[in-house]
């Protein structure tokens, strides 16, 4: 008996030496949420290299790879995804024994979206979060683009039309509405449109054709024959300024030209192009207390404006 003890202590120092570091999750949790060393350093306060040693330390501990190179960065293998697991109870637990066992959101979402959602939506959004929670910071890119097949430091997308992509979640948020819209003045001086055939007399604004990347805002102008080229720009707001200062017939979202009075649609029947908003994730960041906040309130808002995104009414 006296020669078991020394036995069983080398090895229970052995199973000590082998149990990850809480702060070794952490990190973990940090890169895959972001899939990037860099980020992941910013967010933590500390440096790449720490970073690095951090991971490779969590893999010796557990024995394997918990992260891979990926086309967009560092992503989480199946050990990797077990390991996140248990750092998001580690974060929770911390995060509950932090405030006195109250929740209390902390941290930095960054967003990507449209010229539209970004004001009308994700801004009311954003700042329902805030009131909720004072910690949380929101930060907003708008940009009308693809999504990214690189997961970037960006938490969440938001793009026009059903995207394809790779180890991230695609959430469809809903619709809303394309109109044709002509200033009121600009109407009364050339006419209002009759027919769709009618159109073809008419200047169009909309997008720069050669720098539209969303393939459904694309084939939105379908509808009608060729009509010429007016004022285009990468940004909606220039399409509704421009209209309003009688450019010609803008092809604008209801939601924002229904805002001003000095505007009129044409053929609200014949020409209601519907797309729909989508939400582009990783699965992991998705899970993170503080994106799903944001996240819930983005839902709740494109619920209230249901019928205002659509043009009803």
């Amino acid at each position: 008996m006296a020669k078991c003890a020394p036995s069983f202590c080398e090895n229970a120092d052995m199973d000590v030496a082998r149990r990850p570091s809480a702060d070794d999750l952490l990190v973990l949790l940090a890169v895959g949420r972001s899939g990037r060393y860099t980020t992941a350093a910013y967010e933590l306060g500390i440096n790449h290299t720490t970073i690095s040693r951090r991971i490779a330390a969590l893999e010796q501990a557990i024995g394997g790879r918990v992260l891979t190179r990926g086309a967009g960065g560092w992503e989480l293998t199946e050990l990797g995804r077990a390991a996140l697991s248990a750092a998001e109870a580690v974060e929770s637990a911390v995060d509950s024994l932090s405030t006195g066992g109250l929740r209390q959101l902390e941290g930095v979402v960054r967003i990507s979206a449209t010229d539209g959602f970004s004001a009308y939506i994700a801004a009311p959004a954003a700042a329902r979060v805030q009131r909720r929670h004072p910690l949380i910071a929101v930060e907003i890119v708008a940009a009308t683009r693809r999504a990214s097949q690189q997961r970037s430091s960006l938490d969440l997308e938001i793009v026009v039309g059903a995207p394809q992509v790779r180890r991230a979640e695609a959430i469809r948020l809903g619709d809303y509405c394309l109109g044709l819209y002509g200033a009121r003045d600009y109407l009364d001086e050339h006419g209002t449109p009759g027919s769709v055939d009618d159109l073809a007399r008419f200047p169009l604004v909309y997008f720069i054709d050669s720098m539209l990347q969303v393939d459904d805002l694309d084939i939105a102008t379908s509808f009608a024959p060729a009509m010429r080229e007016s004022v285009t720009s990468t940004n909606v707001f220039v399409h509704v300024e421009a209209t309003r200062a009688a450019a010609g017939l803008g092809l604008l979202p209801c939601f924002m030209a229904d805002r001003h009075a000095d505007l009129v649609r044409v053929l609200p029947d014949t020409v209601a192009v519907q797309l729909s908003y989508w939400l582009v994730a990783r699965a992991e960041t998705l899970r993170r207390p503080v994106v799903a906040a944001v996240v819930d309130a983005i839902r709740d808002r494109m619920a209230d404006q249901h019928d205002v995104l659509l043009g009803v009414g």
